[in-house]
């Protein structure tokens, strides 16, 4: 058999693991044959490719980012755009894809496949925030560097009696704010899931600076305050639909500033979250998706997404994964509340 990879959207460490697994498994175990398309979906449409064997993928396994590049190319959106993805692999002779990627990448596999495509699903968002799956290869690394981030900021914000304003990644879902203010000891947390009212941010600093600790505030990118009105870089769309994120933690540092007499800065982690190496977790995680991937391909169970469920790793429709976003329940971030201005 010959099997297409691909990987799509924004990349995201751990990439590389489920590359490795998929290829080494298909390749030793089975006897498969790989070729990579390049940059997301935008290989297939156009006929992108690079070789794809054991050679390839070999020393990539710490290795952030991913060999076969990305895009945010939606096929769907171009005329004509899968009849030339099917006509591309017949001409390359592939009989199967795996497609790594989140909401949007799983969202053309699943529709693809509906329409006769031979597809294979590894779930990829640092965000955390597919559903089906208990985790997300790539979360891990991203909570974990922003937690670093945290832990260095609480010094600078003590010894220059400032608050400071973290903003991390999550457009949706504050999975990345929650469990990197809860490890990292923020002081607020705001997330998208629950609209925030910035008069009660600025009595929860006030209330920290009273006991001679400087405070940290964690927002996600698509908090927003009571007022609904969210705060964008611009008006843009991409391919997918989705707004250009942007400038909450600036806002909310200059409310705070003014309602609190205190000096406020601003840190957007932003890309720093979902470059480099991966965790070890995520490389672990990675590595068991691409191992349960290649064995879907080979025993012809298309239309599949592998999933963690528990310490399992295990195999459920591509619909459930991409039909709604897994957001923060309510009781998760009152857990967290009993910290806030204390």
């Amino acid at each position: 058999m010959r099997i297409g990879v691909l990987t799509g959207g924004g990349d995201c460490p751990g990439l590389n693991a489920v590359i490795r697994a998929v290829v080494r498994k298909g390749v030793t175990a089975y006897g498969h044959e790989f070729v990579g398309f390049r940059d997301g979906w935008k290989g297939p449409l156009e006929g992108l490719t690079k070789p794809l064997g054991i050679a390839e993928v070999r020393g990539i396994l710490p290795r952030g980012g991913t060999i076969l590049g990305s895009s945010r190319t939606n096929p769907f959106k171009i005329e004509g755009g899968v009849e030339k993805i099917k006509a591309n692999l017949a001409e390359q002779g592939v009989d199967a894809l795996v497609a790594i990627g989140g909401e949007d990448t799983l969202g053309v596999a699943t529709k693809l496949h509906d329409l006769g495509v031979n597809v294979v699903g590894v779930p990829k968002t640092i965000d955390n925030d597919l559903n089906g799956t208990d985790y997300t290869f790539g979360f891990d690394t991203a909570v974990n560097i922003a937690m670093e981030a945290i832990d260095r900021l609480h010094t600078t914000a003590e010894s220059h009696h400032r608050t400071l304003v973290v903003e991390v990644m999550g457009r949706h879902a504050g999975w990345i704010a929650l469990h990197a203010g809860l490890a990292g000891g923020a002081n607020v947390i705001l997330l998208p899931e629950r609209q925030f009212d910035v008069e009660q941010v600025a009595t929860y600093v006030t209330k920290r600076f009273q006991v001679e600790y400087a405070p940290i505030v964690v927002v996600a990118e698509g908090a927003q305050p009571l007022d609904g009105q969210m705060v964008l870089h611009n008006q843009e769309l991409d391919s997918f639909g989705h707004v250009r994120l942007g400038g909450i933690g600036q806002w909310l540092a200059e409310q705070l500033e003014e309602k609190t007499g205190k000096e406020a800065r601003t840190v957007v982690l932003g890309h720093i979250q979902r470059g480099g190496t991966p965790t070890a977790f995520d490389r672990v995680l990675s590595t068991r998706f691409g191992l349960q991937a290649i064995d879907a391909v080979h025993e012809g169970d298309f239309g599949k997404m592998v999933a963690l469920k528990g310490t399992d790793v295990v195999r459920i429709p591509l619909i459930e994964g991409t039909g709604e976003l897994k957001t923060v329940p309510l009781e998760r971030y009152e857990e967290a509340e009993v910290f806030f201005g204390n």
